[in-house]
């Protein structure tokens, strides 16, 4: 898993730098940031911080249609397990086709203190693709990974998901997506929640979370979480 980790990592970075050398002229890079915190981190309907709350960061690089970063948060996975965060990172294009706006990318997920033979760190691959309807937006993604969190083997994510600008300040956006992995904890996620722009950099959103399977533990049960993210 770790050979295939660095060769999809270094794969990834060489195209981003191949695309940055071609699209220099024409589109210089571009570099954002994000920091945030919310009362819980929820990830695919399932706490990632034990209920508790998070504080994130990140960066991201872009060059025309390719783009990469990276990205840090807390997590607590409870007891017996010490790990304190998990560090992404990720690369990929967004090439236009039509109305069509597609997301073609690769991510990594690491976990910094994560016991000795857990296996939790994994690679995804993502197709995502979007389109206007009106005023909103509609999109789908799939992501897939040949060996899972904690070595479960296969597993795929699927999702359907919106947003809609509502006036100015707010907006309403909401997914939902089923979780299919090789062992046995394939669950349905959904989630709905509104924003509001506090400035052109600074917003807050409430957002409501649930699965369809409550009986994995406290974990995978409805919550409803606040989260305040500042990008620039």
């Amino acid at each position: 898993m770790k050979t295939l980790t660095t060769a999809l990592l270094a794969a990834a970075a060489t195209a981003a730098m191949s695309g940055a050398a071609f699209a220099q002229d024409e589109s210089p890079l571009d570099l954002s940031f994000n920091v945030g915190a919310a009362t819980d981190y929820v990830w695919r309907g399932v706490s990632q911080t034990d209920e508790s709350p998070q504080i994130y960061g990140g960066v991201d690089a872009t060059v025309g249609m390719v783009y990469a970063g990276t990205w840090l948060s807390n997590v607590d996975f409870g007891t017996g397990n010490d790990t304190d965060f998990e560090l992404d990172l990720y690369a990929g294009i967004r090439p236009q086709l039509g109305p069509v706006a597609l997301d073609l990318g690769i991510q990594y997920y690491g976990y910094i203190n994560a016991p000795t033979g857990s296996d939790q760190d994994f690679v995804e691959f993502k197709l995502a693709g979007s389109v206007p309807v009106g005023p909103a937006t509609v999109g789908a993604a799939v992501f897939w990974s040949d060996n899972f969190y904690g070595g479960t083997g296969n597993a795929t994510y699927v999702e359907l998901n919106g947003s809609s600008p509502i006036g100015e300040k707010f907006s309403v956006s909401g997914a939902v997506g089923h979780q299919d992995v090789d062992y046995d904890g394939d669950y349905t996620t959904w989630n709905l929640g509104v924003g509001y722009a506090l400035t052109d950099f600074l917003g807050v959103d409430l957002r409501y979370h649930d699965t369809n399977e409550h009986d994995f533990g406290d974990l995978y049960e409805s919550r409803v979480v606040l989260g305040l993210k500042a990008a620039f």
